[in-house]
């Protein structure tokens, strides 16, 4: 069977699993990007600021996969559960090494790199905790042939031979930050001082924030990375001229250099106790992914450069202009060796801000659709007393799962919910959404937009985030199903399971049809 026809038919299988999609980088060629590797294990406990029913689907899901079974062990585990996630697996260690045929010797004597992620820090009783997090590396040299070969598993029905020379350069640079040796048992030691910009946020410096009036200092981390090279550490740091966290609004940016590496540096964010933070997703609501459809989603995420979504920019730049203090926090479940492409493209096209990123801890399909939740949950517990403008698109499904969640685990403190309507907006994605976790939540706290401009003249600051105009339609169950059925409280006759017979045969029949091929 043609995997493109495979694919098409999979986009008909109504498996609400959730995807974490990849995403690309807006320069091609250049040197090769050292990669973003897992937060790991935190030590020490977060620091604190101061003061169903089983449903047609999962029947649905249980036919479908008896049927993938059938097709043979060619069907990808992550296909059959129903998370097309296209880069799941990643090699570390051992495997790196045999992919590459390099001994010790070899990587002996290669550098030692820094992945250094943009991070928050927050205000104690101590005074400021600066939270440390990314990998330890090495870069092994790779002949543009081997990368081509290794490039070409990622691609879907094309090679790397066959891309514009642009692109062809992209997907080595991005498979070349792949296959990396993460380093374990590494001792880090930081340098920070006063950041003057970051992010393009259309103001000077970007990101809502101030340069800090202090701060200069060396850190080392108390523990060394883990197996995989991670490192994810709260540290107290020395105030040195830095602005007490309860005696001012104003975020203040750090450069953060990790010592003995040229690539290790991040920009920072010291985070006031009380003010404003939006989280935002970055696939499909920042920048044009196509997670639902494999082959263009992998294309957009590993070759082709990054393409903003329509005006979402301006919207971000206007908020940041307009809402004082406003804290920037872009968190995207996509695996940390592939998010450096993210965060060139975040620092240009949007206010600069704090990043999460999957970790290599979190690498099997049940994993990806916990992190987000889990990253979710350290950003609240750290500022318990700031409130939390959460964005992102119905096409992935832990986030309709964990947004709503937030409203219900941290009473008062999700300020407004938004949400992109990707089936509303791109007749590709046919993967339904569930609203259900919606249905006890004020109906003045969230919005299902289609177009940024649905978002403009909200005063979110003071709790606006319904437009009126913005139709809903809401059924509270799975929307955006074929043939236009949607399940829920709301949804009347369409929950019928006469619709369910005529869908599943439909499918089987297409399968059936794939097989044949």
């Amino acid at each position: 069977m043609a995997p493109t026809l495979f694919f098409m038919l999979l986009t008909l299988i109504p498996i609400v699993a959730g995807f974490a999609v990849p995403e690309p980088q807006p320069d091609a060629a250049g040197p090769e990007h050292p990669l973003i590797t897992p937060s790991p294990t935190l030590h020490g406990a977060v620091t604190r600021t101061v003061k169903s029913r089983r449903g047609i689907l999962d029947d649905l899901k249980g036919n479908v996969n008896s049927v993938l079974s059938e097709l043979g062990s060619n069907v990808p585990s992550y296909v059959a559960s129903g998370v097309p996630n296209f880069f799941q697996g990643f090699p570390v260690g051992d495997d790196v090494r045999k992919s590459l045929g390099i001994d010790d010797s070899q990587v002996s004597a290669l550098p030692t790199s820094v992945l250094n992620i943009p991070s928050y820090g927050n205000w104690t009783d101590q005074g400021w905790n600066l939270r440390f997090r990314g990998n330890v590396y090495k870069q092994p040299n790779t002949t543009e042939e081997k990368l081509n070969d290794l490039a070409n598993v990622f691609l879907i029905d094309t090679s790397v031979q066959e891309l514009p020379p642009d692109q062809a350069a992209q997907a080595r640079n991005l498979t070349a930050s792949i296959f990396v040796l993460q380093q374990s048992n590494e001792n880090v030691t930081f340098s920070l001082k006063p950041a003057p910009t970051a992010g393009a946020s259309g103001e000077q410096g970007g990101g809502g924030a101030v340069t800090a009036s202090g701060g200069s200092q060396e850190i080392a981390l108390t523990y060394p990375t883990t197996t995989q090279g991670d490192f994810d550490e709260f540290l107290h740091i020395e105030s040195n001229g830095l602005r007490a966290g309860n005696a001012t609004s104003d975020l203040q940016r750090l450069n953060v250099y990790a010592q003995g590496s040229q690539i290790g540096n991040a920009t920072s964010y010291l985070v006031p106790p009380t003010g404003l933070t939006i989280i935002s997703d970055i696939d499909d609501i920042l920048r044009i992914t196509k997670i639902y459809q494999p082959k263009e989603g992998l294309l957009n995420s590993f070759a082709r450069p990054f393409v903003q979504w329509k005006n979402m920019p301006s919207i971000y730049a206007n908020w940041s202009r307009s809402i004082p203090d406003f804290h920037f926090h872009y968190l995207t479940t996509t695996p940390e060796q592939v998010t450096r492409n993210y965060m060139d493209f975040i620092y240009k096209t949007y206010p600069g801000g704090s990043f999460d990123t999957r970790p290599l801890n979190f690498s099997d399909v049940e994993a990806t659709l916990s992190i987000r939740k889990y990253l979710l949950d350290k950003i609240f517990q750290t500022f318990p007393e700031r409130k939390f403008i959460l964005v992102a698109d119905t096409s992935n499904s832990d986030v309709m799962k964990a947004y709503p969640q937030m409203v219900t685990d941290f009473p008062g403190q999700v300020q407004c919910i938004f949400l992109r309507n990707t089936s509303a907006t791109d007749d590709g994605d046919k993967f339904p959404y569930d609203t259900s976790g919606f249905e006890k939540l004020d109906k003045n706290s969230y919005m299902f937009f289609t177009v940024p401009d649905d978002l403009t003249n909200l005063d979110i600051q003071n709790g606006q985030c319904l437009n009126a105009s913005v139709q809903q339609n809401l059924t509270f169950g799975y929307q955006g199903l074929p043939f236009g059925i949607n399940l829920g409280d709301s949804a009347g006759t369409r929950s019928s399971p006469s619709y369910t017979s005529a869908w599943l045969s439909v499918l089987a029949v297409g399968l059936g049809v794939a097989m044949m091929l």
